[in-house]
């Protein structure tokens, strides 16, 4: 079970409720004060109840300003964006073809983990994803003009299968998932499985493994970031949408 999901079950620490309170912080600022002190399973507490309270553009802003140095941060920022449905909407007021949403808000989250190097702050961290997303709209619309539309489920494992091509690291990156996410993108990703049938095979909903292969993905595409990344980013231009 990852941090996220954790949260949902587990009160904050008296300790820690006593800091916060103390230092006169609100809820940004909780989750700014547990990530600072890598108290990873606070920050999630937090960072859930900012988005149940309809502040996910805060959370968003405080984590993706941490993202870029802590792996822990960029994991718990792929969660919560995925959970807001910041990048669904984003793609679907984008997109007339309502069967390509999830295709495209998979490859846009897997963008915005490869480029968090570039984001540079100074504005909300949505208006920066909303940048990617419409970019990778129109990758998609220009697949679709240039040759045969791709099938619904192909692409964001296409573009899994190239990071796997490249990296000779990537098991190791799956095997640092936790299980909830790293069990489905196997199944998927290297097992070749459809969706309907992963979610038979664990139990679960079809949506929830839709989502749980769409986090999975963009974490590995994290853990697969290099040193350099940073810098590559910061060369393609100040607003980090990858082309």
């Amino acid at each position: 079970m990852s941090l996220y999901e954790q949260s949902e079950q587990a009160p904050p620490s008296e300790p820690a409720r006593a800091s916060v309170e103390a230092a006169g912080l609100d809820d940004a600022g909780h989750l700014r004060h547990a990530l600072e002190g890598r108290r990873h399973a606070a920050a999630a507490r937090c960072a859930r109840a900012l988005v149940e309270s309809g502040r996910a553009a805060d959370a968003l802003d405080v984590l993706a300003a941490h993202a870029d140095s802590e792996r822990a941060a960029l994991d718990l920022l792929v969660e919560t964006l995925d959970a807001s449905g910041v990048v669904h909407r984003f793609a679907g007021a984008l997109l007339l073809d309502r069967s390509a949403v999830d295709d495209v808000a998979q490859d846009s989250l897997i963008s915005v983990v490869q480029s968090i190097g570039a984001y540079r702050g100074g504005g909300r961290f949505t208006s920066w994803v909303h940048t990617i997303v419409k970019r990778r709209v129109t990758d998609h619309l220009r697949r679709q003009r240039d040759s045969a539309p791709l099938v619904e489920e192909e692409a964001p494992s296409v573009r899994m299968s190239s990071l796997i091509a490249t990296r000779a690291t990537v098991r190791q990156a799956l095997d640092g998932l936790p299980d909830l996410y790293r069990v489905p993108v196997v199944l998927r990703d290297l097992e070749g499985l459809g969706y309907a049938e992963i979610a038979q095979q664990l139990g679960r909903s079809l949506g929830t493994v839709k989502s749980q292969v769409s986090r999975g993905r963009a974490m590995v595409a994290g853990a697969l970031r290099t040193p350099d990344a940073a810098g590559d980013d910061q060369a393609r231009g100040r607003d980090g949408a990858v082309g």
